[in-house]
């Protein structure tokens, strides 16, 4: 009989079990999203306040470095300083990179990377690539990741050639192919940052911004998801359908776009300081992208602080929706919108089932909708109250702060010229709205509550609770 090896005398407490994983390879997807994206901006608020990130004369406060990268990482667009005048080229070029890193995700890149070194991605890569993107397939993460980056690559390029048919002759070669790309790049991301201190109010008639502009913002916009069926489908017709989450982002996207150029040309048509003394095909092309614009990009080339009330509310109303899920853009999505809407609609109706393209909508899709609208409503009345509460500026009118809050949770970058008019505590509470617009309500609230413990006890149903 064989004697166990006496203990090692330099390790006299040997480990025993397995060992325990790194906290990080600990997090969810949910966590490790949030905590990347607030890792990035700040990172990025520290590069932005190195002096060589400044033009000469130039200061920055801290927590308006936090802000402008907070601005950039999550591509909403609002800044409490001037991009063009306060930012050296090397600072602009580092908001230029927030902006694509927040655009396409920390995660996505970081998984790009590991296929350049040619890494192995593991299952809980692709879990977390698969939850940034709202995809449920684990199997093609890898090829839909790269396929994703280059296609996008190759739109801000294309983006960047048109724009130079505009820029170069403005601001010469070497600048304007630069500001062609940093357009083009803000555009495409739905961030809706611009060199020019008015942004592009310069080119309200000029029809290759007014094209080139909302062409990118669509695209961004539109869901990678989305953008790949639709190419499959037009290849391959008889292997590859619409499925119906790209059938129904394409009606919602259409609709929208629809409803908000033709509000806003029939509300502003007679505004002098709008609409009222362009010619009439220059009246088309503002209106069409300012309809375009509040799919969460930013941009405007008319001034959104001389506009009716009423273009004011259906703009909220555009931005609170939001682009298609997947997207580079904010707001609560236009599928949770109709699912939201249609389910209300059924229930009106006597219906027990929400319907689409002659499918059932499961109860647990309805729920994640509601709970997504509910989160999100609550989360821009409690960010307006705080900025209320908070606002010392005799000069910003109740309107203005509603505009500011629900821009910056849609992640939109709309602003009726009130965003340097606000102290540095309404500035941190814009901050959050635009962290928690970005990486979703629910996802946030996922990531910092507790794993579901599962019980073995349920409860009977209650019929007595009466509703309306």
């Amino acid at each position: 009989m064989t004697r166990p090896p006496a203990p090692d005398p330099r390790f006299p407490n040997p480990p025993t079990g397995p060992r325990r994983k790194p906290w990080l390879s600990r997090l969810r997807p949910p966590q490790l999203i949030a905590l990347t994206f607030a890792l990035a901006i700040v990172v990025g608020a520290g590069l932005l306040l190195l002096p060589i990130s400044l033009e000469p004369g130039q200061s920055l406060r801290p927590i308006q470095a936090l802000f402008m990268a907070t601005s950039a990482v999550c591509v909403t667009g609002l800044g409490v300083v001037d991009v063009g005048s306060t930012f050296s080229t090397f600072g602009e070029v580092v908001m230029l990179l927030l902006i694509q890193i927040g655009g396409l995700g920390l995660i996505t890149l970081g998984t790009l990377f590991a296929i350049a070194v040619r890494r192995r991605v593991g299952i809980s890569d692709r879990i977390q690539v698969a939850q940034q993107l709202n995809t449920l397939e684990l199997g093609g993460v890898v090829k839909l990741v790269r396929t994703i980056v280059l296609s996008s690559v190759l739109v801000e390029l294309a983006g960047t050639v048109l724009l130079s048919s505009v820029f170069v002759p403005e601001e010469g070669l070497g600048r304007g192919l630069y500001f062609s790309l940093f357009h083009a790049v803000s555009a495409f991301n739905n961030a809706g940052f611009s060199l020019y201190a008015t942004g592009l109010t310069g080119f309200v008639t000029n029809p290759v911004i007014n094209l080139v502009i909302p062409l990118l913002i669509v695209l961004g916009g539109m869901g990678f998801l989305v953008q790949l069926n639709v190419l499959a489908y037009l290849r391959h017709r008889r292997r590859n359908r619409l499925n119906a989450n790209s059938k129904l982002s394409l009606v919602m996207m259409a609709a929208l776009l629809l409803i908000g150029t033709l509000s806003f040309a029939l509300l502003e048509w007679t505004n002098p300081a709008t609409l009222g003394t362009l010619p009439l095909g220059d009246k088309l092309l503002a209106a069409w992208f300012q309809g375009v614009t509040p799919r969460t990009a930013g941009f405007n080339t008319l001034d959104y602080s001389t506009m009716h009330y009423g273009t004011i509310f259906v703009t909220i109303l555009l931005m609170f929706i939001g682009a298609n899920p997947g997207s580079t853009g904010g707001g609560i999505k236009t599928t949770t919108f109709y699912v939201m809407m249609a389910s209300a609609w059924g229930m009106v109706r006597g219906r027990h089932d929400t319907t689409l393209f002659r499918r059932r909508i499961g109860t647990t899709t309805i729920l994640r909708a509601m709970t997504v609208g509910l989160l999100s409503l609550g989360l821009v009345n409690l960010g307006f109250l705080l900025m209320l509460l908070l606002n010392t500026n005799p000069e910003v009118k109740f309107v203005q702060l509603f505009f500011e809050t629900v821009s910056a949770f849609a992640t939109v970058g709309l602003s009726m010229n009130a965003t340097p008019l606000l102290n540095a505590d309404q500035e941190v509470v814009l901050i959050f709205l635009m962290f928690l617009g970005r990486i979703g309500p629910l996802t946030f609230a996922v990531a910092f509550s507790r794993p579901d413990s599962r019980t073995l006890v349920r409860y009977p149903q209650e019929h007595d609770i009466l509703i309306g």
